[in-house]
């Protein structure tokens, strides 16, 4: 027997889920400026994106511990 195997399928990622639009465009916009700061080099979008998410998350996460 030759079972069909379904492909991957194409689920966002656990952070992408939760982000609210007007929140994921302001981490773009932070991202965008750390990339601007470090003189446009290229290969640090992932850091830029994590950096900049952070940074506008940690009053939200703070709010939810308390």
């Amino acid at each position: 027997m030759n079972a069909r195997r379904k492909p991957p399928s194409t689920t966002k990622t656990p952070t992408q889920n939760k982000i609210r639009p007007e929140l994921g465009q302001a981490i773009r916009l932070r991202a965008y400026e750390l990339f601007e700061q470090r003189g446009k080099e290229h290969g640090h979008d992932l850091d830029d994106w994590l950096q900049a998410e952070a940074e506008l998350t940690a009053g939200r996460k703070k709010r939810v511990v308390e």
